[in-house]
């Protein structure tokens, strides 16, 4: 199951603009033809007794400390258990873990034995869960047993009948033969790592990572990472912010989403650096751990920041050592940022980027001031941007348009949809928002044309949760747009026409969504019962009257 470029669903581009490209990527050495399995080895080899990662469970008191020696051995037994199991490359894993040190085992393994890993993100339920281990069909589910009150045992066992391509379910915490421990760690065999390119498992441009967007527009899209293109984000975002072999980064925010997993477990594990690992994010508990492991480094979106400052605020300990904080997903209140500087020192830096592209403009420390609360960033060196008109023609500064991207960190296509465009004849991808940029080259996302709402860094798929509220027998029509909130941005709102004779509220609705199996972040926060939706002439609802009405009822 490897992908190229020419494999890219709905690409325009010719043969020979695609090896004209990767020979471009290459020679500005962007591209570095290596897999993160070289990193790992390079750790292990040159500092085996420094510590890898700290893993803090909000179950437990105690942390788990694990050195780049231990880390290493693990992944060797892990690696030569997935093998012995069947796992070849090309084969799918998905991996539904939190922040946990066996997410980081597993992955690092499937890189060694070159198989796929597919995260997903610990929210998702029945309906997410079947839907992209069936479409990705990977052969391998490792679970938790148990996380934040939710039995994900019980619902593996659930999806097993819908998933025939699935042969096993390994699991986090479980205490029989399909437990991580037994399964992965404690076997005889190993897998070393392979020195000779040619004969490891994974090649850079096999098809690596395989994480799904949100489903805005309909059914999640698989999007197709190798391992040339994670390496050439994870290489520019060191470069841009100054991380070193001695940073330590903290990782809170999802490794199921693209922020978690690239921009801080691989990018600790390229760097050499210590990440700290905290599973569910509670302020109090975060700031502790920051302040007594010495974090230096975190990506996260901006309820992170705000509860930091806050917890620091009522007297938690300052974290001395924290001087990055890369924050993305929704525009930074300005006063956020003066306030995290003159607070904690802290600079913060603003970020644009989505599942496709990675991290692609960014804003660095130097321009931290001037720049991350006016605009998500430049562009990352090896990616281009592009701002056009409805015509695809070139704007001047200021003026709002698509933005396209193109560039070495690019996805390498959508997996079994070649009915989905990506790039153009010229390698340019539409990203679906809107943007600005001004005389220094820096964009301001000041719109989408995507349908989608971001609570918390988390995109809602506004699309599915719509179709499910119309399947309600209640309901004759449906809307859902989003409506700020001061600590996650955004928070989705219901706007229901109802069929005569019936009733509805909220606390029905998220009882609905509860039984449609929905995780509880894409539930509709706010119902609004109407008589109709407002409508153009063609019978598109028109949201921005929706989102009107809101603003109205909040004055």
């Amino acid at each position: 199951m490897t992908s190229t470029i020419t494999e890219a669903s709905g690409n325009r581009m010719s043969a020979q603009q695609i090896t004209a490209r990767e020979a471009a990527f290459r020679a500005g050495g962007f591209w570095a033809d290596q897999t993160v399995d070289v990193f790992v080895n390079d750790a292990v080899t040159r500092m085996p007794e420094k510590t890898a990662l700290v893993a803090h469970r909000a179950d437990g008191d105690e942390l788990t400390r694990l050195s780049y020696r231990e880390l290493g051995a693990m992944i060797d037994r892990a690696a030569g258990a997935l093998r012995a199991m069947g796992i070849a490359s090309g084969d799918v894993v998905s991996v539904q873990l939190p922040n946990w040190w066996e997410f980081v085992v597993v992955s690092l393994a499937c890189v060694r034995v070159g198989a796929v890993v597919n995260p997903l993100m610990p929210i998702f339920r029945e309906r997410e869960v079947g839907y992209m281990v069936g479409f990705c069909e990977a052969k391998l589910l490792v679970i938790p047993s148990v996380f934040r009150g939710f039995d994900y045992v019980a619902m593996a066992q659930s999806l097993r009948p819908s998933l025939p391509k699935l042969q096993r379910v390994i699991v986090v915490g479980g205490e029989g033969p399909d437990s991580f421990e037994r399964c992965l760690l404690s076997g005889d065999a190993v897998v070393k790592f392979e020195s000779d390119r040619k004969r490891a498992a994974q090649q850079p441009d096999d098809l690596a990572v395989m994480m799904f967007t949100s489903g805005t527009t309909g059914s999640p899209k698989g999007v197709m990472h190798s391992s040339n293109t994670l390496i050439a984000c994870l290489n520019g975002l060191a470069e841009r912010f100054g991380l070193r072999e001695d940073d330590v980064l903290l990782g809170a925010t999802p490794f199921g989403h693209m922020t978690g997993y690239a921009a801080i477990m691989m990018q600790s594990i390229r760097l050499g650096a210590t990440m700290v690992l905290q599973d569910v994010w509670e302020r109090q508990r975060g700031v502790d751990l920051m302040a007594k492991e010495g974090v230096t480094y975190l990506a996260a979106s901006t309820p992170f920041l705000l509860d930091i400052c806050e917890a620091v605020a009522a007297g938690m300990s300052r974290p001395a050592k924290l001087r990055l904080f890369l924050c993305g997903g929704a525009p930074i209140p300005p006063a956020l940022i003066d306030r995290a500087f003159k607070e904690l020192s802290l600079t913060v830096c603003s970020l644009w980027g989505m599942t496709e592209s990675l991290s692609s403009t960014l804003t660095e420390p130097a321009r931290a001031a001037d720049k991350s609360a006016s605009s998500d960033g430049r562009p990352l060196d090896g990616v281009d941007i592009k701002i056009v008109d409805n015509d695809g023609k070139p704007l001047g500064v200021g003026l709002t348009g698509r933005l396209l991207v193109r560039g070495a960190q690019m996805f390498r296509g959508y997996f079994k949809r070649a009915d989905l465009p990506t790039f153009d004849a010229d390698g340019w991808f539409d990203t679906g928002d809107l943007a600005k940029m001004d005389s220094d080259g820096y964009i301001r996302i000041n719109g989408r044309t995507k349908d989608v709402i971001i609570r918390g860094g988390e995109n809602i798929p506004v699309a599915e949760i719509e179709n499910l509220l119309y399947a309600h027998p209640a309901v004759l029509a449906a809307a859902m747009v989003g409506y700020p909130d001061e600590r996650l941005g955004e928070r989705g709102c219901a706007f229901i026409a109802l069929r005569p004779g019936h009733s509805l509220d909220l606390l029905a609705i998220q009882s609905y969504m509860a039984q449609c199996k929905v995780a509880k972040q894409y539930w509709p926060e706010r119902v609004e019962i109407v008589a109709d939706l407002p409508r153009t002439a063609s019978g598109k609802v028109q949201k921005f009257k929706l989102q009107e009405m809101l603003k109205s009822a909040a004055q």
